[in-house]
């Protein structure tokens, strides 16, 4: 028995910083703890806990690439810079695609399927569909845009297996996947949706592309991974004379006979750069990743990203893809976010980054009721939590938690449910009235309206929300921007 838990929980790390309306220059709050960045051939860089880098200076000479490595809670990549900082190589922080299939691949069947991997702060994309079997429908994207999977079982009259997953979305939604004879029939795979606002408040990546269904001998390929997400802020001037990428991944190729069909593509991600001044006309993108497409298979195009400019001056004079919204400097960090998030099922804990797949495994004999303990952070004392199951046969049911005790800081709270037998999906939600200090957290996001409602709710498909509601009763839907 699986249960697959989802977590609802908004990035927000660090301090809050605030723009003074005087006139003078930008400061990133770096303290050059790490002093200056300056590679000098292609580098992995290993990102901290909190994703956290406090640079004197940056310099990334022609010819040079950096990645990072994601970190554990899979946090976006933040560069803080006390100076200036020069981009002439290339910082990659793009999803990566997944595996090819049948005869495209590369012989090692064991690879089949496997879904690309986002970048850091972006989420992966859904396995393909295993091959051969009487239902072999891949998975759905991992984030709030996660691409859907092919539905399609085998045999289905007059519809070829192997139809492609949908593209995942984040700035704008994903493409359809489709496949021949899958046109305009419910065996089409939706993309995922968009999510997240221009501001990049708070700073998350490109969701996953979903898994195509699987074929007579070989798997569907699994979707591309979505964009990573990066934050530079220089105190100085920020300089793009090479690039910035953090487009989608694109779906792995499919050939030969009996093969899977083709996942959806990653979406593309989020960059934010903030300085006192922005030059330089090198290329910075977030595009959509590809679904790869034969005659009988297509999968849908991920979603762009979103790219934000933030500086006193600007001297750039090129767009970029997609193109950028612009604005003054404003906080880096946000700090005091409402989150929530599933902490342990049955004794079990929850993976930090859930997938949404088999995250926790109980056997089959653990006793009813199961307990499930949720954490909470910034959410004000007493509320309490409504826990959901949804299982893969039958109806809903939910239960309430005690009151969340502890701090408000972080707090905790358990309620007890049947599990059945089988897949479950298990889901957090918490709506609770915004105290009159905690209000002015979400100012950046409302223009300066207060707050007095905070709704966290998640959907049985695996989409998020934050809602804001605001005095006047304006509601700000963040579109699954919490979900981490």
């Amino acid at each position: 028995m699986s249960i697959s838990s989802r977590s609802f929980q908004l990035a927000a790390v660090g301090t809050l910083l605030a723009l003074s309306l005087a006139a003078r220059a930008f400061e990133s709050g770096s303290t050059g703890a790490d002093g200056a960045f300056n590679p000098t051939v292609d580098t992995v860089v290993a990102l901290p806990d909190d994703g956290v880098f406090n640079f004197t200076s940056i310099n990334i000479p022609a010819g040079v690439t950096v990645r990072f490595e994601r970190n554990g809670l899979n946090t976006p990549v933040r560069m803080l810079v006390a100076g200036n900082a020069v981009i002439d190589g290339v910082i990659d922080v793009r999803g990566r695609p997944s595996p090819a299939i049948g005869s495209a691949g590369d012989g090692v069947i064991a690879d089949d399927g496997l879904p690309g991997l986002g970048g850091p702060g972006g989420f992966d994309g859904g396995r393909g569909g295993e091959p051969g079997q009487a239902e072999f429908a891949g998975g759905q994207g991992v984030g709030p845009g996660g691409g859907f999977p092919n539905s399609t079982q085998w045999p289905v009259s007059g519809v070829d297996f192997g139809c492609g997953g949908g593209g995942g979305g984040f700035g704008s939604g994903g493409s359809t996947g489709r496949g021949t004879n899958c046109f305009s029939t419910s065996n089409n795979s939706s993309g995922g949706p968009s999510y997240g606002n221009e501001l990049l408040l708070p700073l998350i990546g490109g969701a996953g592309g979903g898994g195509a269904s699987g074929g007579d001998s070989f798997s569907g390929s699994g979707g591309g991974g979505g964009g990573g997400a990066i934050l530079i802020a220089a105190s100085g001037t920020l300089t793009i004379n090479g690039e910035i990428r953090a487009d989608g991944g694109r779906s792995g190729a499919f050939a030969g006979a009996g093969h899977g069909g083709g996942g959806g593509g990653g979406a593309g991600g989020g960059i934010r750069l903030i300085a006192t001044t922005l030059a330089g006309d090198g290329p910075v993108t977030a595009l959509g990743g590809i679904g790869n497409s034969t005659s009988t298979s297509t999968g849908g195009v991920g979603g762009a990203g979103r790219i934000r400019f933030e500086a006193e001056s600007m001297s750039r004079t090129v767009g970029t893809s997609p193109q950028f919204s612009f604005g003054e400097p404003g906080v880096i960090f946000l700090a005091g976010m409402p989150s929530l998030r599933i902490a342990s099922v049955g004794g079990n804990s929850a993976p930090a980054v859930p997938t949404g797949s088999a995250d926790i495994v109980l056997p089959q004999d653990f006793p009813n009721p199961v307990d499930v303990a949720v954490e909470a952070f910034n959410v004000p004392l007493g509320n309490t939590v409504t826990v959901t199951l949804a299982p893969a046969v039958g109806n809903a049911v939910s239960v309430i938690t005690n009151a969340l005790d502890g701090t408000e800081a972080a707090s905790t709270a358990t309620a007890q449910i049947d599990v059945p037998g089988g897949p479950s999906t298990l889901l957090a939600s918490v709506s609770f009235t915004v105290p009159e200090d905690q209000s002015t957290v979400f100012n950046h996001l409302t223009d300066g309206e207060p707050v007095l409602e905070v709704r966290l709710l998640a959907s049985a498909a695996g989409a998020s929300q934050t809602v804001l509601v605001t005095d006047s009763g304006r509601e700000i839907d963040m579109q699954g921007a919490q979900l981490r």
